[in-house]
C-alpha cells in the first residue's frame, strides 16, 4: 500500500526538493557560464565533429611491455636449452667439440649485444646479455664436470664466482657496452660468494666465516658509495646491509657467548671492524637519514665490543653495568665538533638505546619488589620475615643476576639530570629521573637484604618524599604532581602488602599511610587523588585495628563506618568536583564494606543501615546532592525493615505503612508549596505503598481481619479523593476497595455460580451484549463524560 503523508508533511517534502532543484540550477549555470568564457578565447573553425565512440576491442598491454616480455621469455627458453645441453648432451661430444661449442656459444652470445646495441636495440641486448651471462655459468660448471671433478665443490664455486665477478665487470666496463644495466649489478651480486666460501672451504671456523661477511660488507659498502645512482648501488647497498647485518649479528653472538679473554677479543675486533665501517660509511653518506642509521649502528656494535672485552672477566650480574658505562661513554661525540651532525646524533641515540636497553633489563626485578608483596594476602600475620628479599618474594625465587639493576637505574638517572637540557625536553627528562630514581630506591632494600623493619622504613619515607615532590610548588622545570602522585600510590600499595606479615607491622604502617596522604590533601591540588587514598587506607586501618582487638566483625563495622562519615564532610568542604565525586565513592565503598560485615547480625546490621541513612541524609542537605535524600529513605526503611525481620514480624503493614506516612507527609508538603503538582506524584507513592501489600496479603488470608481494615482505609481513601477531587486517591482507593470486596465475595460468587444452570452464564453474557448495543451511543457519552470528570481532577 502507497504511504500517503499528511498535507504539511508533503508540504515539506515538496519545498525540499524545490530548493535542491534550484541550487542544482543556479551551479550548472555557473558553470555554464564559465565553460562559454573559455571557448570564446579560441578561435572555433567549424564545428566539433563528435568523439568517436571507443572500439570494444582495446589493447590490454602497451608494446614495450610485449617487447619485454618476449625478450625475457625468449632468454628463458635459451637458457633452459642451454642448461639441457650442457646436462645432457655433453657426454656426446669429444673434448674437440667441447671445446669448440664452449667457445662458439659463449663468444658469439658475448659478442651479439654489439650489433644490436649499434641498430639501438637496447631490450634485444639486455636479453642477450642475460643470455651470456648464463652461459658463462654454464661453462664453468661444464669445466668442474669434466676436468675439475677432484678438486673441492665449495672452494672451486668459490673461485669461479671470484672469476665470474671479474669477468662479468670487466664485460659490462667495455666502452661500447658500458650502457648494459645487467652486467655490472650481476658481477656484484655473485661477489657476495666468493670470500664466503673460500672461509667454509679453508674451515675458517666462526670466526673467519663472520669476518668473511664483514669484509664483503665493507666491499659493498665501497661499492655503494662510489658508484652513481642506477642498479649497481642499489645492489650494492642491499648487499653491504645483508651481509653487514648478518655478519654483524653473528659478531655479537660470538662476544655474548665468550668463552674467555681471546675469543671476546677477536669476536670485539670483528665487531669493532664492522663499526668502523658502518661509521665511515655515515661520514662518507650525505643522506641524514642514512647517516644517522649508521652511527646509531656504530654506536651499538662498537659498545656491543667494548663491553663484550670484559664480560669473561666479570660476574655475571655485571655484565649490563659494563655495557652500560661504555653506552654513556658515547655521549661524549656530542662535544666532538668536528663529527658532523648526523652522525653525532646517531652516536646520541644509540647512547640512549643502550641506555634504554638496560632499564629494561632491570624491570623484573622491580615487578617482583613491587607485586611479590602481594602474596602476603594469603598469609596475613603470619610472622615477621627473615628479610626485605624474603619478604618481598613471599617464597618466589629471586634474580640474583640482577643484582646490580639498583645502579643501572641511578647511571641512567644520573645522565638524564646531566645530559638533556633543552628546554623541550627538560621536563620528560626529569619525569624519567624521578622515576628511575624511585625504582632504584625500591630495589635497594631487597638487593641489599635489609632488615624487615627498616625495609618498612624505608618505604613509608620513600612516600613521605613523593609526596612532598608532588605538593612543592611547580617551578619552571616541573612536570606537574602526577607523576610523583602516581609513585606514591604505587609505593603505599607495595608498602599495605609489605606489612602485613605481622600485625604491629600493619597497624602502624596504614596508620601512617592514612596520615601521610590527608596531610597531603591539604593542598588542593592534590586532593582528587590524596583524599580517596586517605579514605581508603583509613578504612584498611579500621578493619586492622578491629582485627587486632579481636572485635567481631558486625563491631569492626562502626569502626568503619566512621570513613564515610569523613568523606561526607570532606565532600561538603572540598570546592573541587572532582575530589567530591571521588570522596564520596570511596566514602559508599567504605559503607558498603561496613554492611558486609554486619550481614550475619540483624540487629548491628539495622543499626549500620541507620547510621549509614544518617550520613546520607546529611549529604543530601546540600543543594546539589537533593536527590540523595532518596537513597537515605531508602537506608532508613532498610534498617526498619531488617529490624522487624529480626524481631519475627511478618505482617505487611509493619514494613510498608510506616514508610508511606512520611512519603504522604512529603506529598502533602510538595502540594501545598507547588499547587500544580499531579497527586500521582505527592500522593500516589505513598498510597500505593501502603495499600498494594495489603491487598496481595489480603487475598491470602484466610481471617476477616485484615479485609475489612483494608476495606475501610480503601473506602476512606476513595472519599477523600472525591471529596478533594484528586485522582490518585480516587482510582488507588477504589480499585483496592473494588478488589478487596470481590475477594470477599468471592466464595458466595462461587457457590452461586454452582446452583445457576449452565445455559445462564452464556444467556446473561448475550443479554448484556444487547443492552450494551441498543444503548451503544449513550454509553459512550456517559464513558466520555466519566473520562472528563477524571480528567478535571489533579
Amino acid at each position: 500500500m502507497t504511504h500517503v503523508p499528511p498535507p504539511a508533511e508533503e508540504l515539506r517534502l515538496i519545498d525540499t526538493e524545490l530548493w535542491q532543484l534550484d541550487a542544482r540550477r543556479v551551479q550548472l549555470l555557473a558553470r555554464r557560464a564559465w565553460l562559454v568564457g573559455r571557448l570564446s578565447s579560441f578561435p572555433q573553425p567549424g564545428p566539433v565533429p563528435p568523439a568517436e565512440a571507443p572500439s570494444p576491442h582495446t589493447p590490454e598491454a602497451t608494446a614495450p611491455r610485449v617487447q619485454n616480455v618476449l625478450l625475457l621469455l625468449g632468454g628463458l627458453l635459451l637458457t633452459i636449452a642451454a642448461i639441457a645441453f650442457t646436462l645432457v648432451s655433453w657426454g656426446h661430444l669429444g673434448i674437440a667439440g667441447r671445446a669448440l661449442v664452449l667457445g662458439a656459444v659463449t663468444v658469439a652470445t658475448l659478442a651479439a649485444p654489439l650489433p644490436l646495441l649499434g641498430r639501438d636495440l637496447r631490450s634485444t641486448a639486455e636479453a642477450v646479455a642475460g643470455l651470456a651471462l648464463a652461459l658463462t655459468v654454464l661453462d664453468a660448471y661444464a669445466l668442474y664436470a669434466v676436468a675439475l671433478t677432484d678438486m673441492d665443490g665449495t672452494a672451486y664455486t668459490a673461485g669461479a664466482s671470484a672469476v665470474l665477478a671479474a669477468v662479468w665487470t670487466g664485460y659490462g666496463f667495455l666502452p661500447r657496452l658500458r650502457s648494459l644495466r645487467l652486467p655490472l649489478p650481476a658481477a656484484v651480486t655473485i661477489a657476495q660468494l666468493p670470500l664466503l666460501l673460500w672461509a667454509v672451504a679453508a674451515g675458517a671456523g666462526q670466526y673467519g666465516i663472520t669476518g668473511a661477511l664483514l669484509v664483503t660488507a665493507m666491499g659493498d659498502t665501497a661499492v655503494a658509495l662510489r658508484a652513481p645512482a642506477g642498479p649497481v648501488r642499489i645492489t650494492a647497498t642491499a648487499g653491504a646491509y645483508g651481509m653487514g647485518v648478518w655478519g654483524a649479528l653473528s659478531a655479537a653472538w660470538l662476544s655474548w657467548t665468550a668463552g674467555g679473554p681471546g675469543a671476546a677479543t677477536q669476536a670485539a675486533a670483528l665487531l669493532l671492524f664492522a663499526a668502523g665501517v658502518a661509521l665511515t660509511a655515515a661520514w662518507r653518506d650525505r643522506a641524514a637519514g642514512h647517516a644517522v642509521g649508521l652511527s646509531l649502528a656504530a654506536g651499538l656494535l662498537a659498545v656491543t665490543a667494548l663491553g663484550g672485552i670484559v664480560h669473561p672477566a666479570l660476574p655475571s650480574t655485571w655484565a649490563v653495568p659494563a655495557h652500560l658505562a661504555f653506552g654513556i661513554a658515547l655521549l661524549a661525540a656530542e662535544r666532538v665538533k668536528r663529527l658532523l651532525e648526523p652522525v653525532r646524533r646517531g652516536l646520541a641515540l644509540a647512547s640512549a638505546a643502550v641506555q634504554g636497553l638496560a632499564v629494561l633489563w632491570a624491570l623484573p626485578l622491580l615487578a617482583l619488589t613491587l607485586l611479590g608483596p602481594a602474596g602476603w594476602a594469603a598469609r596475613v600475620w603470619s610472622g615477621t620475615p627473615a628479610g626485605a628479599r624474603a619478604a618481598v618474594t613471599v617464597g618466589a625465587p629471586w634474580l640474583p643476576q640482577l643484582q646490580s639493576a639498583p645502579l643501572v637505574l641511578t647511571a641512567v638517572a644520573t645522565v638524564l639530570a646531566l645530559a638533556v637540557r633543552t628546554a623541550a625536553w627538560r621536563p620528560k627528562a626529569l619525569t624519567g629521573v624521578l622515576v628511575l630514581g624511585w625504582s632504584a630506591l625500591m630495589l635497594l632494600p631487597a638487593v641489599t637484604d635489609l632488615l624487615y623493619p627498616a625495609a618498612l622504613v624505608v618505604e613509608v619515607l620513600a612516600t613521605a618524599a613523593l609526596l612532598a615532590v608532588a605538593a612543592r610548588p611547580r617551578s619552571t622545570e616541573g612536570t606537574g604532581p602526577l607523576p610523583a602522585l602516581v609513585l606514591a600510590l604505587l609505593t603505599s600499595l607495595s608498602l599495605a602488602f609489605l606489612s602485613l606479615p605481622t600485625r604491629s607491622a600493619t597497624v602502624g604502617v596504614l596508620t601512617a599511610l592514612t596520615a601521610l596522604f590527608a596531610a597531603a590533601s591539604l593542598k588542593q591540588r592534590l586532593t582528587t587523588v590524596t583524599v580517596p587514598a586517605a579514605l581508603g587506607y583509613g578504612a584498611a586501618w579500621a578493619c586492622a585495628v578491629g582485627a587486632a582487638a579481636d572485635w567481631a566483625p558486625q563491631h569492626t563495622a562502626l569502626l568503619v563506618l566512621v570513613v564515610p562519615a569523613v568523606a561526607a564532610l570532606c565532600a561538603a568542604r572540598t570546592a573541587d568536583a572532582r575530589t567530591t565525586v571521588t570522596a564520596e565513592v570511596t566514602g559508599a565503598a567504605a559503607g558498603l564494606l561496613a554492611l558486609a560485615l554486619t550481614v550475619g547480625d540483624p540487629a548491628m546490621l539495622s543499626l549500620a543501615l541507620s547510621l549509614s541513612g544518617m550520613i546520607v541524609a546529611g549529604t543530601a542537605l546540600r543543594v546539589d546532592r537533593r536527590p540523595a535524600a532518596y537513597a537515605a529513605t531508602a537506608l532508613f526503611a532498610l534498617a526498619a525493615w531488617v529490624r522487624l525481620a529480626a524481631w519475627g514480624v511478618t505482617a505487611p503493614e509493619a514494613y510498608m505503612v510506616p514508610l508511606s506516612v512520611p512519603a504522604l507527609a512529603v506529598g502533602a508538603l510538595r502540594r501545598r508549596r507547588d499547587p500544580r503538582a499531579s497527586s500521582w506524584t505527592a500522593y500516589g507513592p505513598g498510597l500505593a505503598t501502603a495499600l498494594i501489600p495489603s491487598l496481595a496479603a489480603a487475598w491470602t488470608d484466610v481471617h476477616a481481619t485484615r479485609p475489612l481494615l483494608l476495606g475501610a482505609a480503601a473506602l476512606l481513601v476513595t472519599l477523600l479523593g472525591a471529596r478533594h477531587r484528586l485522582r490518585a486517591p480516587l482510582l488507588l482507593g477504589g480499585g483496592v476497595l473494588v478488589l478487596d470486596t470481590l475477594h470477599e465475595l468471592a466464595p458466595y460468587l462461587i457457590q452461586i455460580t454452582g446452583l445457576l444452570p449452565r445455559w445462564v452464564p452464556p444467556a446473561l453474557a448475550g443479554a448484556l451484549l444487547l443492552a450494551v448495543g441498543a444503548t451503544y451511543e449513550q454509553r459512550l457519552r456517559d464513558v466520555r463524560r466519566a473520562r472528563d470528570l477524571l480528567g478535571r481532577m489533579d
